[in-house]
C-alpha cells in the first residue's frame, strides 16, 4: 500500500506515534493516514484496487473527517487497520471534539521515513502535547480515571523531543498555531514531562481548552456530558441489551454457509474463519445441523420421551442408512418422523435469525447448512427414510411439512463447499464409522457443483492451505 501512495503522488503521512511505526507497518498497530482533502478520493481508489473494507461502528455516530478500511494481508494472514483521516481530530474517543486545521501545513512538512512520510517532529510534538493535554489534564478526565500518562505516551513525548529543537518549535507554533503562546505550549509541555499539583495540571488544561475553543465540535458542557454518558450508557446497554459494539462492514451483512463431507475440515474451517473475523467485526455462528431446540420442540420431544419411558412405544430411532436402494431402508417409526419435522421447524427458525442478523449488517457463518440436493447429509429426510413405506395421509402430511421448512430456506449469499476425496476422507475422519464417511463425502464428492452457485473448494489440501484458501475467497466477498 505504502509503495501506491508514494508512486501515485497522494499528499498523506502517518500522523502519529510514529516512535512505533515499525509496528504499524507490520499490522501490530493501526495505521493513522492523514490524507489531504485534495487526494481523498485517489486515496481510496487506491484502497479499493488492493481490496481493502471500509467499516464503520453502527452503534455511534460516525465522526466527520475520519474513516476506517480494512485489508487482509494474505502472506502474513494480517488484517491491516486503516484509520483514514481527512482532518486532524483530536480529543476524547467518545467526542473527538476538536478539529485543528493546519493539514496542509502538517502534510507539507512530511517526508518518507522508511515505508510511510511522516510529519516534521515538531509538528508531531505539538500535536501530540494538545492530544495530551485534552486527554489527561482536564477535570473530567481526572474524574474518569485518565489523570496520568502512560509510559508509552511518556517515550512518545522523550522520542519526538530528541528529534527536534526548541527554535524549531517556536517557529512552527508561531506560523501555523497563532492561537496558542508560546509560554503557554511550554508550561503545557512541563506538566506532562514534570511532577505538578493536580490543580496545577488542570489549570494549565483548561488554558488550552480555551484557546481551542473556536475548534470545538461541541460547547464544553456538552462534551463533558457526552463522556460521562458514553463511560454509563454504552455498558449498560451492553451488559443488558447485549448490544454488539464491533464494527459491521460499509458494504452490508453476508450469509455465508460452509458445506462438506465427513473429513474435509469443515468445522475447523468455520471455528478458524470465526476467530479470525469476530474479534473486530460483528460476526454470528450457527450450527445448522444441531440447531438450538425452540420451545415447541422441547414439549414435542418431552412428550415422546414419557411416552417411550411408559412403553407407549418401543425405541425407535434412524439409523445410519446410506443407500440408494429404496428396497433395504427400514421405516423408522412415527416418532423419528415427529423428531425429523421439529428439526426442520428449528432449522429454519434459525435460520430465520441468522437472515435477520446479515440484514442488519452481520457477517453470520453456517456449519451444515441443508441443502435440498442432499440425501445424507442435512436436509429433508421424511420422503427419503419412507421410501420403503406405504405413504398414508399422515407420513404424506409429514413430508410436505418438513420440505416446506426446507424450501423456505433460500440459498446463502455466499456457498462455500468444501469436497474432499472419500478416500482421504475416510483417513482423516477415524473417529466415524468408514462406511458412513465415505457415504456423505461420495454425495458431495460426485455431485455437480457447476450447476449451482456454490464456490467449490478442494478440501485434499492441507488444513492451513483449505483456510487461506477460504480466507481469499471469503475477502473478496466481503
Amino acid at each position: 500500500m505504502e509503495n501506491r501512495l508514494n508512486t501515485d503522488g497522494i499528499s498523506y503521512c502517518h500522523w502519529k506515534s510514529n516512535n512505533a511505526i515499525d509496528r504499524s507497518a507490520s499490522g501490530e498497530n493501526d495505521l493513522d493516514l492523514l490524507v489531504s482533502r485534495a487526494d481523498i478520493r485517489s486515496f481510496i481508489e487506491i484502497l479499493s484496487q488492493l481490496d481493502f473494507k471500509q467499516a464503520g461502528e453502527r452503534w455511534r455516530q460516525p465522526i466527520p473527517g475520519i474513516s476506517d478500511y480494512y485489508g487482509f494481508d494474505q502472506e502474513s494472514g494480517i488484517l491491516v487497520h486503516v484509520h483514514a483521516h481527512s482532518q486532524l481530530i483530536l480529543g476524547h474517543d467518545a467526542t473527538k471534539n476538536f478539529h485543528i486545521p493546519i493539514e496542509e501545513a502538517y502534510l507539507a512538512s512530511s517526508s518518507v521515513n522508511g515505508l510511510f512520510k511522516i510529519p516534521a517532529a515538531e509538528f508531531e510534538l505539538i500535536i501530540l502535547i494538545i492530544r495530551l493535554i485534552i486527554k489527561h489534564s482536564t477535570w473530567d478526565a481526572v474524574l474518569l480515571g485518565y489523570g496520568h500518562l502512560s509510559k508509552s505516551e511518556k517515550d512518545e513525548i522523550n522520542f519526538l523531543l530528541s528529534q527536534t529543537n526548541e527554535d524549531r518549535i517556536n517557529d512552527v507554533l508561531r506560523n501555523h498555531f497563532p492561537y496558542i503562546q508560546i509560554q503557554q505550549f511550554s508550561e503545557c509541555l512541563k506538566t506532562l514531562t514534570s511532577t505538578f499539583s493536580v490543580l496545577e495540571n488542570l489549570r494549565v488544561g483548561q488554558r488550552l481548552i480555551k484557546s481551542l475553543r473556536q475548534f470545538a465540535r461541541f460547547s464544553p458542557a456538552k462534551d463533558t456530558f457526552i463522556k460521562f454518558w458514553q463511560r454509563i450508557y454504552w455498558p449498560v446497554r451492553r451488559r443488558i441489551q447485549r448490544i454488539d459494539m464491533r464494527k459491521q462492514m460499509c458494504s452490508g451483512g453476508l450469509m455465508i454457509a460452509i458445506v462438506g463431507g465427513d473429513g474435509s475440515g469443515k468445522t475447523t474451517v468455520v471455528k478458524e474463519i470465526f476467530s479470525w473475523l469476530s474479534d473486530i467485526f460483528s460476526v454470528y455462528g450457527f450450527h445448522m445441523g444441531k440447531p438450538k431446540w425452540s420451545l415447541q420442540t422441547i414439549i414435542i420431544r418431552g412428550i415422546l420421551k414419557i411416552g417411550r419411558s411408559l412403553g407407549f412405544y418401543p425405541f425407535e430411532r434412524v439409523e445410519d442408512q446410506y443407500t440408494n436402494d429404496p428396497d433395504s431402508l427400514i421405516f423408522p417409526g412415527y416418532p423419528s418422523l415427529i423428531r425429523a419435522l421439529c428439526t426442520a421447524h428449528d432449522r429454519y427458525q434459525t435460520f430465520i435469525r441468522a437472515r435477520t442478523l446479515s440484514t442488519n449488517g452481520a457477517l453470520v457463518i453456517l456449519d451444515r447448512f441443508p441443502l435440498m440436493q442432499l440425501k445424507f447429509m442435512d436436509g429433508p429426510h421424511i420422503r427419503y427414510i419412507t421410501a420403503n413405506h406405504p405413504r398414508n395421509g399422515i407420513i404424506k402430511y409429514l413430508i410436505n411439512m418438513e420440505e416446506s421448512y426446507y424450501q423456505k430456506m433460500a440459498l446463502p449469499d455466499l456457498l462455500i463447499v468444501l469436497r474432499a476425496d472419500p478416500e482421504i476422507a475416510v483417513k482423516r475422519k477415524t473417529e466415524e464409522t468408514e462406511y458412513s464417511v465415505r457415504a456423505r463425502t461420495t454425495e458431495i464428492w460426485k455431485m455437480d457443483w457447476d450447476k449451482t452457485t456454490a464456490c467449490v473448494i478442494n478440501a485434499n489440501l492441507t488444513k492451513e492451505e483449505v483456510e487461506q484458501t477460504v480466507k481469499n475467497l471469503l475477502w473478496t466477498r466481503l
